[in-house]
């Protein structure tokens, strides 16, 4: 059986899909829809069989599709899937983050309620190898997660269709934008409910000087405390004019028995040659006692490093979202699971802006 695919928004990240559906047999892009077009172009060389729709509605009334994968600008992910789940309900793998505004709760509710195909979120983390082999080892080498740290030193945002992603009334802030990654990882980490957020973010050096809508208002560093419901809790720190160290992220987790860390650097792409062969991700266990110093590399498939900027990640997500169009199951990622990382960007964004810690109250 060949799972056909429909892509509403075939930019930056739609494309990022596209590659990786193309790895995959039995797996084929059949349509897309892009208004911006440059993107359309771009999009259409690499799938010149599939159908260029001029709407959403086109491409939901295409008949040789049967699923849609959404990566569309933040902004515009609640609409689109009221509109989805009344015309036409298929499968739906959803760009993070799943929402940008506290007020989509509600869309959420009754997608959960009403529709009838399963919708997973896009948290793309979840799959790199390194972070996937993090996760099967934290609680052996911890003893129990009892403290999560996550750093990420990256490059800025990249230049997006109109600078969308320039704007918080469009991301939903940095913190919802870039950061419900690292929400959702803490979750999977702590294996645990947030219950209150503290946050402070603000813009340190980028994007001062751009101009297009306004000068921007996103961003570009942050850091973030998060109380969980076992009293675990977790800190994020975020820099994003930090693309000069070799890891672009370093989580760490930390119990009675030992500590964890994985280390990621960043896109392949982004390596400069001159410095030779990109360092390999990496997990290190430290034992509490010091009995010893465990390595692991963590090396990623070239081709599909090179696919994306996610080390093969979204490749490893198609892979079990096609599984579980073939053989039945429930999303990996829930909408619960993709609003809550939304939800605490939200309040770390509150938080910031308030000084006042924002509690939480997972459904």
């Amino acid at each position: 059986m060949t799972i056909r695919y429909g892509i509403l928004g075939a930019g930056f990240m739609g494309q990022e899909h596209i590659r990786n559906i193309g790895f995959i047999d039995g797996c084929e892009v059949t349509a897309f829809y892009e208004p911006d077009a440059a993107m359309r172009a771009s999009a259409q060389t690499l799938v010149p069989n599939a159908k260029d729709c001029a709407s959403l509605e086109e491409l939901l009334g295409h008949k040789d599709i049967d699923a849609l994968v959404i990566a569309t600008p933040n902004y515009q992910h609640a609409g689109q899937l009221r509109e989805i789940s009344a015309i036409r309900q298929l499968p739906i793998l959803v760009e993070k983050p799943l929402v940008v505004r506290a007020e989509d709760r509600g869309v959420i509710e009754d997608l959960e309620k009403t529709y009838s195909a399963p919708i997973w979120v896009g948290m793309e983390y979840r799959y790199m190898p390194p972070l996937k082999r993090f996760l099967e080892e934290v609680e052996e080498a911890t003893g129990g997660v009892r403290h999560v740290s996550i750093r990420e030193h990256r490059f800025p945002f990249l230049v997006k269709v109109g600078n969308w992603n320039r704007f918080n009334k469009n991301t939903g802030g940095t913190l919802v934008e870039k950061c419900c990654h690292f929400f959702d990882l803490m979750r999977l980490i702590a294996q645990a409910d947030p219950v209150r957020v503290q946050g402070s973010g603000w813009q340190a050096v980028n994007h001062k000087d751009e101009g297009g809508e306004g000068v921007p208002d996103i961003w570009d560093a942050a850091f973030a405390i998060v109380d969980f419901d076992t009293g675990t809790r977790a800190m994020l720190d975020l820099c994003m004019f930090a693309e000069g160290a070799h890891y672009q992220e370093e989580i760490t987790a930390v119990g009675p028995k030992g500590r964890i860390d994985c280390l990621i650097p960043g896109p392949s792409r982004r390596w400069p040659a001159h410095l030779g062969d990109q360092p390999n991700a990496k997990i290190v266990i430290w034992p509490r006692d010091m009995s010893r110093k465990i390595e692991i590399p963590m090396p990623v498939d070239h081709t599909l490093a090179g696919a994306g900027d996610h080390h093969g990640s979204t490749y490893f997500q198609h892979i079990a979202f096609r599984d579980m169009l073939l053989n039945g199951g429930k999303p990996a990622v829930t909408l619960r699971d993709g609003w809550l990382a939304a939800e605490m960007g939200m309040a770390a964004q509150q938080a910031s802006e308030t000084g006042s810690a924002v509690s939480i109250q997972a459904p």
